[in-house]
């Protein structure tokens, strides 16, 4: 049993426009030392509980999460073709916005909390730049002729990457509507900018190869090129070519997680290349597709997964520790940990046992969400 009990809030009583009052959260800042109340990862990772409990609607299901800068907005787009924001603070869902006749995935906030990005399901394959206050379309970004699979936005300005199953990665910022480069690969269906902003990865699954990028000279060669057969088939060989959900820079730029839909995740060190562990999930793969995979109606897909998403694990803040979503659940990795012949282990598992296919942590707050069909706010437990 939760030591804090968790809150609901259904669909129909989570909007502001009705006026219901909602109780603020206790959130606590990370790693500022101006905060007294700051705390480090460190010292809260083993005692997150789920706080808030977000119903959706039944066969709806979440696709991705992102964060504002200033961490106080949580997004999310959903396969009913809506965008919701939530205020972190506060525990509430703050508005809605429809994008029925375009379908909305991936969506991502711009380095202005009011304005996003995401990508289109249905009508064509434009990414479409949109100002949350008013609903309003500032720019659409054309190009990609297949769907789009990976929105990356550039750490500090707005810059952004969009990969795709046209077999191209493009360089675009939002200032303008017309792409600043294009690069043509095999498969690059992820994407992921270092800390710096200087490096951007670039993961093509069918290749079983992460390749990395100077982004002043994206229109050369790689730097490095990365063999993830090579460096993880000792550990696992069903999805070092297949099955790639997501690629992460840790905030410490020394790591690169390459999530995938099967039994685990692939921990890399990020100037060599070299597998540092292999995350084990204790629960096996994930209920979504992975990246640049569709589902067959008549036998082609697997039952279990006919919905996009956009990751089931994050570093925190630190760097150290890897949250990751299961079928039942919530676990954790310390990435210092000491594997067994390469292969680690959950340090720690959430006491919730709802299925989590996204996960994502807010970058200023001892704070995560998860979700499948429901979303789930999680918190410290203070009498932790």
């Amino acid at each position: 049993m939760a030591s804090t009990p968790m809150d609901l809030d259904a669909p129909e009583l989570s909007s502001p426009a009705n006026g219901t009052p909602s109780t603020s959260l206790n959130i606590t800042r990370t790693l500022n030392n101006n905060v007294p109340a700051t705390l480090s990862c460190t010292e809260v990772i083993a005692n997150y509980r789920p706080t808030k409990l977000f119903k959706r609607e039944e066969n709806n299901h979440i696709l991705s999460l992102d964060y504002d800068d200033p961490g106080e907005l949580l997004m999310t787009s959903e396969s009913d073709e809506s965008i919701q924001i939530y205020k972190v603070r506060e525990g509430k869902r703050d508005k809605q916005l429809l994008s029925k006749k375009y379908g909305a995935k991936l969506a991502q906030f711009t380095h202005h909390s009011s304005s996003i990005i995401y990508a289109s399901t249905k009508q064509n394959d434009a990414i479409r730049y949109l100002t949350t206050h008013d609903n309003t379309f500032l720019r659409y970004f054309e190009g990609h002729t297949a769907s789009v699979t990976c929105l990356a936005m550039h750490p500090g300005h707005d810059d952004f990457i969009s990969c795709s199953k046209d077999n191209t990665i493009r360089l675009w910022n939002a200032g303008t509507k017309n792409e600043t480069g294009v690069l043509y690969l095999n498969t690059p269906y992820l994407a992921a900018w270092d800390p710096s902003g200087q490096v951007f990865a670039v993961g093509s699954p069918s290749a079983g190869t992460v390749l990395l990028y100077d982004h002043r000279n994206f229109d050369k060669a790689p730097f490095a090129e990365f063999d993830i057969v090579e460096a993880c088939a000792s550990v696992n060989t069903s999805n070092a070519m297949s099955g790639w959900t997501k690629v992460e820079f840790a905030n410490d730029g020394r790591s690169i997680l390459v999530s995938t839909k099967g039994d685990g995740h692939f921990l890399l060190d990020s100037f060599n290349g070299s597998l540092k562990a292999f995350l084990q999930k204790p629960e096996g793969g994930t209920s979504r597709l992975a990246a640049g995979e569709e589902y067959t109606m008549n036998g082609g897909g697997p039952s279990t997964a006919r919905v996009e998403g956009s990751g089931d694990c994050c570093f925190t803040q630190d760097g150290r520790y890897v949250i990751g979503g299961t079928k039942k659940g919530v676990v954790v990795w310390d990435t210092l940990g000491t594997p067994s012949e390469k292969v680690l282990e959950p340090i720690h598992v959430m006491e919730d046992e709802r299925p989590a296919a996204v996960v994502a942590i807010n970058p200023r707050f001892n704070f995560f969400a998860s979700a499948d069909q429901e979303l789930v706010f999680w918190l410290p437990d203070p009498h932790a």
